[in-house]
């Protein structure tokens, strides 16, 4: 038998056309769904959006892309930059989830891989809360479905007692599911996926049944380069991805401009002093991450030791937030030396004894003799003593 409504422990009101029902975006949320924080662009989007759609895509290919990427929209709505990298790599990603094959997010821990997935799901189907979250522990429930044990025991095996996974949701509805870091998960949960991303059926041997993906479903995955021996994906369950890897920053600016987008994001949220005052020490922060990143400084004339920590920019953002919370609270509300060097030294030194010699190696050769870095020198030291 093959059933291709969705579950009936689904709320009735959501089919594959309307959008989601998330609620309304609370003022008082601390981090508000894509689709909610940014509700006025994508309105905008697809109000003046006359490209072809695939179907239950909020959004055409190229209004996606134009969400993430950022832009002006003939009437002037400017469209703020979601993520800061290659455009084809944006264009890939979003023309993947328009074909039948998944789309697997691959890269070193903070590069937006998370990020990268919220908004697109929130662009393409107007919801990005149909998510798995990837741990050791993740049970093959979680992607595929589960039971209501107190109905199961009174009626034994019945679409009222099933419990859809956000996989089968999604499959159902005809809209984008998300399963986070994937290699964390065990390899024999990870391949309950192969049926679902190939066949797009999702069998129900207890009730004798499946439910069949209507058109609009498709899955992000992410990934952790750091994490590839973890539970690596079998080759079965890789073809059924396309990969797109998310690199690091190219230059010092485009990391500089991520770092003071996201901490300015971040800072309205929690009421924290503007970023423009403490600009100097965000570029600070970003050149200490990257020469130790790189292992070699800016000018390329001395070679360094890498620590043994990602320095991602996901990193530096929350050393600069929570320097700008110390300003705030504890400061005169200006980012200084002093309220992100106990940050940037938690960072770095994640081996107590590796991490510090190289760690103290970069302090006395390289920040010290650094013109205008005397204060910043004097900060750190002082945080390690």
């Amino acid at each position: 038998m093959s059933v291709s409504a969705e579950p009936t422990s689904v709320d009735p009101r959501r089919n594959g056309s309307a959008p989601a029902d998330t609620g309304p975006a609370r003022t008082d949320t601390l981090r508000p769904h894509a689709e909610h924080a940014f509700a006025d662009e994508l309105a905008a989007l697809a109000a003046q959006d006359d490209r072809p759609r695939p179907a239950r895509w909020r959004l055409s290919p190229w209004a996606v892309a134009t969400y993430l990427l950022g832009g002006t929209l003939p009437d002037g709505t400017v469209i703020t930059p979601k993520y800061v990298g290659p455009r084809r790599v944006v264009e890939v990603a979003v023309t993947t989830l328009a074909t039948d094959r998944a789309l697997l997010l691959l890269g070193v821990p903070g590069t937006a891989k998370t990020w990268v997935s919220e908004h697109l799901a929130a662009a393409v189907s107007g919801d990005s809360t149909l998510l798995v979250q990837g741990t050791a522990g993740t049970p093959e429930e979680a992607i595929r479905y589960g039971w209501n044990y107190a109905r199961l025991l009174a009626h034994g095996p019945s679409r009222d007692a099933l419990v859809p996974s956000p996989v089968m949701r999604a499959m159902a509805e005809g809209r984008t599911a998300r399963v986070e870091e994937l290699t964390r998960i065990p390899a024999d949960v990870q391949d309950s996926l192969i049926t679902i991303l190939s066949e797009k059926t999702l069998p129900i041997p207890e009730l004798g049944q499946e439910v069949q993906a209507v058109r609009g479903f498709n899955l992000i995955a992410t990934a952790n380069d750091r994490d590839r021996g973890v539970n690596e994906l079998s080759s079965a369950l890789r073809r059924r991805f396309n990969t797109v890897v998310l690199p690091l920053p190219e230059t010092p600016e485009a990391e500089l401009d991520i770092v003071t987008r996201r901490v300015e994001q971040i800072g309205r949220s929690l009421d924290l002093p503007a970023v423009p005052d403490g600009v100097d020490e965000i570029r600070r922060v970003v050149t200490v991450f990257r020469e130790l990143r790189d292992g070699v400084t800016a000018d390329g004339r001395t070679k360094l030791k890498s620590p043994s920590g990602t320095l991602s920019t996901a990193e530096a953002i929350s050393v600069v937030t929570g320097g700008l919370a110390l300003a705030a609270h504890f400061g005169d509300g200006v980012l200084r030396a002093g309220d992100v060097a106990a940050g940037v030294l938690g960072a770095v030194v994640r081996d107590p004894a590796a991490d510090r010699v190289v760690w103290q190696e970069y302090l006395e050769t390289v920040v010290r003799e650094r013109d205008g870095w005397a204060d910043f020198y004097r900060a750190c030291r002082e945080a390690g003593a």
